[in-house]
């Protein structure tokens, strides 16, 4: 007599509900659901503005004229202008487009640089120890302890510095992010290290022979990095407001080679004293509803991971049942 084993197969339903911000959303109830409604919103619409900018902008970031002749300086909101010219004759509308692109990609080249760069430092400095645990703690302390648009504007400068029109632009904006937030990843993933080693997991890895870089990039990295989807999405509005002060204190980057909305905020500094407010209110508004929308998946999903926060609300949820 034969005997089958039936092995439980996850379906593409329960795969979906796993993923971090769909599971939050679930989790989620009354202010706190509509908050991360919310950004959630506001996020989805950051991304498609910017994933759809060729579509969307009537012309180029950098375009000052068309078939019809050179665009008009500081020209008012209508027309073929919807929002406006800047005192240089771009469009602000077509800027404002752009520049959710630029601040996509820098987002993603800066914060994945951070996670790589700060994962594998915390990995081998909680794992191995010793000295270079110490020389890693102190250079990450250091870093940390500096204002972090400082120490951007001090490595866009020496990035930047007479570099080719890449590293001047898009990639010296992120790598010079970057340098902000690696310890705090590094800070992270070194304590979730150094509580995991002592595991009885760990151990058992080590009695079966298995080698340093395999325990720690196998079974030491899968649990430690959990947290990285809470930590990555408040960092994506701290590394767009680093981007913005950047530009707006002129270390950002330059017009020709991409929009930025910080860039046209201080361009639109001495345009606010002759009543012209569109070049300025258009950016600034992007930038706030875009990290608002940022901040909000952020925090949202930061206090559903809390167990604490998760026990308080089941409690409440079976007192107001048991009440009815």
């Amino acid at each position: 007599m034969s005997t089958t084993t039936h092995v439980s197969v996850p379906s593409k339903r329960s795969l979906i509900y796993r993923l971090p911000v769909i599971s939050h959303l679930r989790m989620s109830a009354g202010l706190q659901r509509g908050m991360l409604v919310v950004g959630l919103v506001l996020t989805v619409a950051f991304l498609l503005t910017a994933a759809l900018a060729p579509l969307i902008a009537p012309f180029g970031f950098s375009q000052m004229a068309d078939a019809d002749g050179d665009f008009p300086t500081q020209a008012a909101p209508g027309g073929k202008f919807i929002w406006g010219t800047t005192v240089g004759g771009f469009d602000v509308f077509s800027r404002t487009i752009w520049g959710a692109q630029t601040a996509v990609a820098v987002i993603v080249v800066a914060v994945l640089f951070s996670i790589f760069i700060g994962v594998f430092l915390g990995l081998v400095s909680g794992y191995i120890g010793g000295w270079l645990d110490r020389v890693l703690v102190v250079l990450a302390d250091a870093v940390y302890a500096f204002p972090s648009l400082l120490l951007a504007i001090v490595m866009s400068i020496v990035i930047s510095g007479g570099q080719s029109s890449l590293w001047g632009g898009i990639m010296a904006a992120a790598i010079s992010i970057t340098v902000v937030f690696i310890p705090q990843y590094f800070r992270v993933i070194r304590a979730e290290t150094v509580r995991l080693k002592a595991e009885p997991f760990v151990e058992s890895a080590k009695v079966i022979g298995a080698s340093t870089w395999r325990i720690m990039f196998k079974h030491v990295f899968r649990n430690a990095t959990r947290t990285l989807p809470l930590i990555f999405t408040l960092n994506a509005s701290e590394a767009l407001l680093t981007l913005a002060g950047l530009g707006f204190l002129g270390f950002g980057i330059e017009p020709t080679k991409a929009s930025e909305w910080g860039f046209d905020l201080n361009r639109a500094l001495s345009d606010a004293t002759s009543g012209v407010w569109w070049t300025g209110v258009f950016p600034g508004v992007a930038i706030v509803l875009t990290v608002l929308g940022l901040t909000l998946v952020g925090e949202s999903m930061n206090d559903l991971a809390d167990p604490r926060l998760r026990t308080r609300r089941k409690a409440k949820r079976r007192g107001g049942k048991a009440a009815a």
